[in-house]
């Protein structure tokens, strides 16, 4: 079986601490929301909520300058001629393929770690969704400075719906993200790989 190091220390870094904090938004996100103080105290989890925005807002952009001059972008890269066969082969070895022991349509190399579908996947949370979450927040957080109405309902209103719709679709994505880390050589190869850097 043959092994290269695909996850530089850095990435590794970063997905933990990113996973970390969007757990720790998600629980308090939740709590806030619903009041559930069972959970987290209200007036305990605004201050983490907002803590850990911020910090997410840093991890995020460094992400990006990770991509843009780490050597990690060009994982992103989609070749679009052949872009519809790729996305069509791997629908069907996700929706059918993988529960009757067909080969998997793509094999990681160095050059590329992402089959069409993860490309997409990932382009749309990290440079469509994560974007929207963050300039939501912010907004909430500044949400003084905000106009009181836009088109004529409330600014603040909006905001909160679009931050809420946004995170519940990245929570959708971490589904997938775990379900989809288990379908490697054996279970936990991807999570070993995402902790060593080695992928087998």
């Amino acid at each position: 079986m043959t092994s290269f190091y695909l996850y530089p220390l850095w990435l590794r870094l970063w997905h933990w601490t990113n996973a970390l904090l969007f757990l720790t938004l998600m629980v308090t996100g939740v709590s806030m929301h619903y009041s559930l103080n069972w959970l987290i105290p209200f007036d305990t989890a605004v201050p983490m909520h907002n803590t850990c925005g911020m910090l997410l807002t840093a991890s995020w952009l460094a992400f990006v300058a990770g991509n843009l001059w780490g050597g990690n972008g060009k994982h992103y890269l989609i070749n679009l001629r052949t872009l519809p066969r790729d996305l069509m082969a791997q629908v069907r070895y996700y929706l059918h393929g993988i529960f009757v022991g067909a080969p998997h349509p793509f094999h990681v190399t160095p050059e590329q770690k992402l089959n069409s579908l993860q490309a997409l996947s990932y382009i749309g949370v990290m440079f469509g969704l994560m974007p929207i979450l963050i300039l939501s927040g912010w907004s909430f957080l500044f949400s003084t400075a905000l106009p009181e109405t836009l088109f004529g309902v409330g600014t603040v209103w909006i905001v909160a719906m679009v931050h809420l719709a946004s995170s519940w679709m990245l929570v959708l994505f971490l589904v997938v993200h775990v379900y989809i880390i288990t379908t490697g050589t054996t279970p936990t190869s991807n999570l070993k790989a995402m902790v060593t850097g080695w992928h087998k």
